[in-house]
């Protein structure tokens, strides 16, 4: 099996600290220089593998302003780079910030964020409201949209939009009807979906009609799709996962990276990342094929939206 792509997100090469499961956290003294040379270093070790799809956003740290940067020496036109607005990194890169991120979804804060962001062109390919909820009243600001849809026409970029939180379906619906001078604002959407949240593959065939990509963000569930003694209501997908990971000889995350990419096979599926070690792993993805048998019953290890996402905010920033 081949991925039509297996892109790059660069949310753990931009800040610090993340949530996810980390179970031997590094006690090293942070230090920005060389946390900036190793994210360039991941973004050319992924390149150089054949990545050629970039996931980034302000509020992703310094993601941006390495790429930038990164686009500029590359200078490779078949680099595709996807950026998002409405969230602002705060945490100043000290990992015990009790704040990392602060959402706005306003209009100023859309040109603020665009003057920065617009400096990915011509790698820019799709620009994303950051998080869309119903909560911030994003999909009914007119002023907004319209900004959307200038920034789309005026540089022919995809405008989309990424979903998070139990009512990911909700926002996808109403998202799906929104429209600026008559056309579908919207033509891209980056959602999560794993083995645990499967509610968006029953837009499936909606999603794959685009003419923008779908991307799947959280492949691996903030790292619970790797085997963890803490998590022992998962003890029999572990058990399945590892078993099939000794029968294609890879890890857990290429298992559960597959099974997205099985699913929405015209998935742009994110890689997250943050060096060369569990990129090589990552990657293995296209070297194996899960049967249909297999896939049905990862399916079947599916758990409710609602209490993924009331797990999930129990994961701590590491």
């Amino acid at each position: 099996m081949k991925l039509k792509y297996l892109g790059l997100g660069t949310a753990a090469i931009g800040r610090p600290v993340y949530i996810n499961i980390k179970e031997n956290a590094d006690e090293t003294p942070f230090n920005l220089l060389a946390f900036k040379t190793e994210g360039v270093k991941v973004l050319d070790e992924a390149y150089n593998k054949g990545v050629r799809f970039f996931d980034t956003s302000p509020g992703y740290g310094l993601a941006e302003e390495l790429l930038i940067g990164w686009l500029k020496q590359k200078n490779d036109p078949t680099i595709k780079v996807s950026t998002k607005w409405g969230y602002t990194y705060v945490a100043n890169f000290k990992p015990d910030a009790t704040v990392h991120e602060v959402k706005e979804h306003s209009l100023k804060k859309l040109n603020e964020q665009w003057e920065k962001s617009k400096l990915l062109l011509p790698n820019l390919a799709l620009y994303q409201i950051h998080s869309a909820t119903l909560d911030t009243g994003v999909l009914d600001n007119l002023d907004v949209l319209k900004r959307l849809h200038h920034i789309k026409k005026s540089h022919h970029i995809t405008i989309g939009l990424s979903t998070t939180g139990h009512n990911q379906t909700e926002i996808l619906e109403k998202a799906l009807t929104v429209e600026v001078e008559n056309e579908p604002l919207f033509q891209s959407y980056q959602s999560t979906f794993n083995i645990l949240d499967q509610s968006i593959a029953q837009y499936k065939n909606k999603l794959q009609k685009l003419s923008g990509s779908f991307i799947i963000k959280e492949a691996l569930a903030n790292g619970r799709l790797i085997p963890n003694s803490n998590y022992f209501n998962y003890k029999n997908l572990y058990t399945f996962i590892s078993q099939l990971a000794d029968k294609y000889k890879v890890g857990a995350d290429a298992i559960a990276l597959n099974y997205c990419a099985s699913v929405f096979p015209e998935a742009i599926v994110l890689s997250g990342v943050n060096n060369s070690h569990h990129l090589d792993a990552n990657l293995k993805v296209v070297e194996f094929s899960l049967t249909t048998s297999e896939l049905e019953q990862l399916s079947a290890f599916r758990i409710s939206s609602n209490k993924y996402w009331q797990e999930r905010k129990q994961l701590k920033w590491h």
